[in-house]
């Protein structure tokens, strides 16, 4: 077992710590959504919403605001 790769034992490892402990927790999807991450969500929206997406010709793609005069990032 010695010259075994290290993913290997790391794998059978965290395997052996969630027998112990079981797997790890996760929220599900169905809860209510509290004030706080609405407030969250809208801002994120609002500064996603500033926003474009431009594609080059060699298919890369950038963001740029929408304002065309704001000029900070160009």
């Amino acid at each position: 077992m010695a010259d075994e790769p290290l993913v290997q034992r790391f794998m059978r490892f965290t395997g052996r710590l969630r027998v112990i402990f079981g797997p790890a927790h996760s929220s599900p999807l169905d809860h209510e959504m509290t004030e706080e991450n609405r407030h969250l969500l809208a801002r994120q929206q609002a500064a996603a919403e500033q926003w474009t997406a431009v594609t080059r010709a060699d298919g890369t793609t950038y963001l740029v605001p929408k304002d065309p005069n704001d000029e900070s990032l160009r």
